[in-house]
């Protein structure tokens, strides 16, 4: 009789649902699951904090549009993993937490590592449970991903008992299920899309507002079609970044408040009305603007906002109805006056391209732009306040999915673990961390990782020897005696990288940026290019937003 034991069943579900990697630190309460994913050849990426094991799978997650998976041993192993399933569920990310646990004979009676760990998860993810025998392993791991991936992905923890993963159970009792989930698009209602249509047709300064959906659905054709028939202006967010190209006249990226103040119709697709949109309120909005929504998730329709004309569907299905549907517009004269709007603003970020010590933060983040985009298909990673949402002005992205960034929840420290699930997952691709000095102290260590498993990288240190984004309106609202915790010295971080192996630069000066850019790239190592920023570079452009 042939038997399998309950860590060999996770591994076998995992290779079954397409997981080529698995983002871990060791503990021996998961060792099963080690043993089982080195028989189906799936890569173990042991990381130094479960925090980021938990990020990394979430990336994983993000990269495929699939399921990211971590595994953490018991009690401080799942409790560190915590913030990356919270932030992974406000970002709507298919990532599965295993977390190991005392044997079942043991529960309750003060084992190693043992605490109440299903509960914690409830308000963080869609589904969180234990599996109580390993017969039933390949049934919850299929619930897992099923619910993970419908309607509004995100994350799922499963609790995994050391008795469960080690005993057996008979393979021909066990058997693998298929079938378990559909990839089914959700088509609109079709007296809403064509209510949609018709307020579309008739706007005369209409704006688009396209979110992580369309990256998530595949949807940057139909997107495309769209805007191409009807003349709309379109604007990014979230994992939205790159669906449309830079060239493209219906693209703009600097001119969003002016659009949607003014607009008389805004199509609101895949996006929540957070802090990012104001709420949907005013001055962002006009009260005026008729609203269009469109959710994979009906509770986010209406959310914080009225809305005109609430769809339920998927971005994909959705744009592809309004591109059948929407009468072909000439708004040149429209889309011309926002053109000119967008070129005063660039222009006024343009001007400290060149600027003089202290190095800008928009001339280090062009010269990343510059000599990244000459790589083969480069990705970003965003970890920072700062630096990073400046650098989001000028950075450009040719493809979609070539922007990470942690998402609505704001979670420092996503840097090198993103890194590791995107170099890992694209091997021959230059990845980029836009790092900022704070958010290097939570997981830099991971770049110890990356040189373990082989993984260059270019971590793009902004150093401003401050947490910036929130000591600069501190200071502004309290003054500086009274905003302590908001400084930090000005570490070389790039002898950190090099200490462990890596390659590291000091830059003090513009004109070293490039070089040193170029000579990291040329390493083929992990390395780290620590440029010294001016701390008040982003009051002197203008650039600072921080909202609470």
């Amino acid at each position: 009789m042939a038997m399998a034991s309950g860590g060999q069943l996770v591994a076998r579900m995992l290779k079954k649902e397409g997981v080529r990697h698995v983002f871990t630190l060791s503990g021996l309460h998961v060792a099963p699951i080690y043993a089982g994913c080195i028989e189906e050849g799936i890569q173990l990426i042991d990381t130094r904090h479960e925090q980021a094991a938990a990020h990394a799978a979430d990336a994983y997650a993000r990269l495929t549009r699939g399921i990211g998976v971590a595994v953490v041993t018991a009690g401080p192993g799942v409790t560190d993993a915590l913030t990356g399933v919270a932030n992974a569920y406000q970002a709507s990310s298919p990532m599965i937490l295993l977390g190991g646990a005392a044997p079942t004979f043991n529960q309750s009676r003060g084992s190693l590592q043992e605490i109440e760990q299903v509960d914690l998860f409830h308000r963080i993810s869609k589904w969180s449970d234990r599996v109580p025998k390993p017969e039933l392993i390949p049934s919850y791991l299929a619930k897992a991903f099923r619910v993970a991936m419908t309607g509004r992905p995100g994350p799922v923890f499963l609790e995994l008992a050391w008795d469960v993963l080690m005993e057996n159970a008979d393979d021909e009792a066990v058997k693998l299920p298929t079938g378990y989930r559909t990839d089914a698009r959700s088509a609109p209602d079709p007296k809403k899309l064509e209510q949609a249509i018709a307020l579309l047709d008739k706007a005369e300064r209409p704006a688009v507002i396209a979110g992580s959906s369309i990256y998530w659905d595949g949807a940057w054709e139909p997107l495309r079609a769209v805007c191409d028939r009807a003349g709309l202006p379109v604007y990014l967010n979230g994992a939205g970044r790159g669906c449309l190209p830079p060239e493209h006249p219906c693209f703009f990226q600097h001119t969003r408040k002016e659009a949607l103040s003014g607009a008389d119709v805004v199509l609101v697709l895949g996006t929540p009305f957070d802090f990012r949109l104001n709420y949907g309120s005013e001055p962002t909005f006009s009260a005026d603007s008729k609203i269009i929504q469109v959710d994979i998730d009906p509770i986010e329709v209406g959310r914080n906002r009225t809305v005109d004309v609430g769809i339920i569907a998927d971005s994909f299905s959705a744009l592809q109805g309004l591109a059948q549907g929407l009468a072909k517009k000439d708004r040149g004269a429209y889309l011309a006056s926002l053109r000119a709007a967008e070129v005063k603003k660039q222009a006024g970020i343009a001007k400290w391209f060149t600027d003089d010590k202290p190095i800008h933060h928009y001339r280090l983040a062009k010269e990343l732009s510059d000599v990244a985009n000459a790589c083969k298909d480069p990705f970003f990673i965003a970890d920072g306040g700062n630096y990073v949402a400046m650098a989001a002005k000028v950075i450009t992205l040719s493809r979609p999915g070539r922007w990470l960034d942690p998402g609505p929840l704001g979670c420092l420290g996503v840097g090198a673990p993103f890194a590791l699930a995107a170099k890992a997952l694209n091997p021959d691709s230059t990845v980029f961390v836009i790092q900022g000095d704070g958010s290097f102290g939570f997981n830099g260590m991971d770049f110890e990782t990356a040189l373990r498993f082989n993984l260059p990288m270019v971590c793009v240190v902004g150093n401003d020897a401050a947490w910036g984004q929130i000591r600069i309106p501190q200071v502004q609202m309290f003054g500086d005696d009274k905003s302590p915790a908001t400084l930090l010295k000005p570490t070389r971080y790039d002898e950190i990288v090099k200490a462990m192996g890596g390659w590291g630069e000091l830059v003090t000066e513009p004109g070293q940026i490039r070089p040193a850019l170029e000579r990291a790239i040329a390493s083929n190592t992990v390395a780290c290019v620590n440029v010294m920023i001016d701390p008040d570079a982003p009051v002197k452009a203008g650039a600072m937003g921080y909202a609470v």
